[in-house]
């Protein structure tokens, strides 16, 4: 299916930044994101469908999909719109077979070897990174920059024409117009909006940028 990118709002229950993740998600929705996911590492399995359950009533205000990382469990029990899964995760054909043909299911990928033996007829979209540092996950290999995100995201075109690619960690209203240049449809984002005062506002300016951005960049 045919999936918007521009922003991508992760929502996470360590680091949101005091905001309870269902009002979070609605501010991010006001703001302007495209898609949002919830990543939740560490709840009891009642407790994070109960949340996401909450969370998915809110995005369908806005008509906005919502994904669950890793957890298929989940995404079946709260009805979400897909996954988002690791190179560790459910491989991406059975998440697919699982949650059907109309589910979004996304990956994970960094490095050249994934991205050529990333299952694109299963997926619809590639989240590409880490691009830049991040505190919001533990990830011990070093970031791949810009250099790296367009590197790869070539790779991956050039095995499928215009897949849909984002990038992910460590990115910014600093740094966000540099990863749609480097060839990202769009950011994936935690604390560049949970860590805000005002995530509404927050999401506005990143989403004017990356429309910005695109329209630069694919300007004839």
């Amino acid at each position: 299916m045919a999936i918007d990118l521009r922003l991508y709002a992760l929502l996470d229950p360590e680091h949101a930044g005091g905001h309870d993740l269902v009002d979070l998600a609605r501010l991010v929705a006001q703001g302007g994101a495209t898609l949002v996911q919830l990543r939740d590492k560490r709840s009891a399995t009642r407790a994070m469908v109960e949340r996401a359950r909450a969370i998915k009533a809110v995005l369908n205000e806005f008509a906005i999909p919502f994904l669950i990382n890793d957890r298929i469990d989940v995404a079946l029990a709260c009805a979400a719109d897909g996954v988002h899964v690791g190179q560790e995760d459910m491989a991406a054909h059975d998440a697919r077979r699982l949650l059907g043909a109309k589910a979004i299911v996304g990956l994970s990928i960094k490095t050249a070897a994934e991205a050529e033996a990333a299952p694109l007829d299963f997926l619809d979209y590639l989240g590409v990174g880490g691009v830049f540092a991040t505190s919001s996950k533990d990830n011990p290999a070093p970031p791949i920059g810009t250099a790296g995100l367009r590197r790869i995201s070539d790779m991956v075109r050039g095995r499928a024409a215009g897949f849909p690619i984002c990038g992910i960690a460590g990115i910014t209203i600093d740094n966000a117009a540099q990863v749609i240049a480097a060839g990202a449809d769009g950011v994936a984002v935690i604390s560049a909006l949970s860590q805000e005062s005002d995530p509404s506002t927050a999401a506005q300016r990143m989403r004017a940028l990356v429309d910005a951005t695109l329209a630069q960049r694919d300007r004839p």
